[in-house]
């Protein structure tokens, strides 16, 4: 293969590798974010669990206040019923002692919903404080792998910009003002592998004299469509997924 194409494609390969890192590491504070929002999406669920418990325990409260003033009032009326004189009074005081027996047996009934419900909403905290708990593991373990990762990219930066430095020092500075050209117009990518008659970023047919120069590897040739820099990869060495730069079209 030629020297300068090789080194070219060499370049390219840096450039795309450190945009991606450039990339993932500006995207850092909107990953943070999101793992901010699902640990509030999870600290608000489990507030939410815990209002619903309390209020069923104040209602359950209310209802327990209900029943013994029910309970009071027919405790009254029993009294009375035991001194009154006439029998009118008596079938008065009965209505009365049989409408709060009635209240009493409806508040216990709906005491005992509350309750069931209250086991149901316990177990619901319950789950929500695990799903909580688990949430925060799992961002922890993000995070800390995050900072890893930075670190990393970080080297590789550092490590790809003293290559970057070495392969652009051995270029002849029309070329590489060339592949830097087209780069900029071409979101990045000055480099293409062509194949089957193809360019495969732009996805234009090349013309047949085109295509067989491309399929020498020994010159630099360019896209008539695109401008990039074009080069072929043998067919055992596509086989064996050693082609070159894949990237989208622009």
């Amino acid at each position: 293969m030629n020297a300068d194409l090789e080194r070219l494609i060499a370049l390219q390969r840096l450039d795309t590798a450190a945009d991606a890192a450039r990339r993932t590491l500006a995207d850092e504070p909107e990953h943070d974010k999101a793992l901010e929002a699902r640990l509030e999406t999870a600290k608000q669920h489990l507030a939410t669990a815990k209002e619903r418990l309390a209020d069923n325990h104040t209602a359950h409260r209310a209802l327990e206040k209900d029943v013994a003033m029910h309970q009071g009032r027919l405790s009254k009326f029993r009294e009375q019923a035991m001194a009154v004189k006439t029998n009118q009074e008596y079938q008065a005081i009965q209505h009365e002692i049989t409408f709060a027996q009635a209240e009493i047996k409806k508040l216990e009934d709906t005491i005992l919903e509350r309750m069931l419900e209250g086991d149901d909403l316990t177990a619901a905290v319950k789950a929500a404080e695990a799903q909580l708990a688990a949430e925060q593991r799992a961002i922890e373990a993000d995070r800390r792998a995050t900072t890893a990762a930075h670190g990393e990219m970080e080297a590789a930066l550092e490590r790809m910009a003293g290559e970057r430095a070495g392969l652009v020092a051995s270029l002849d500075t029309q070329l590489l003002s060339m592949f830097e050209q087209v780069a900029r117009k071409r979101n990045g990518v000055a480099v293409a592998e062509a194949r089957d008659g193809i360019c495969m970023i732009c996805h234009v047919r090349l013309r047949p004299q085109v295509f067989n120069t491309v399929r020498r590897n020994d010159s630099i040739t360019q896209c008539d469509t695109c401008n990039r820099v074009l080069y072929f990869v043998p067919a055992p060495a596509a086989a064996a997924g050693t082609d070159g730069v894949s990237q989208p079209a622009s």
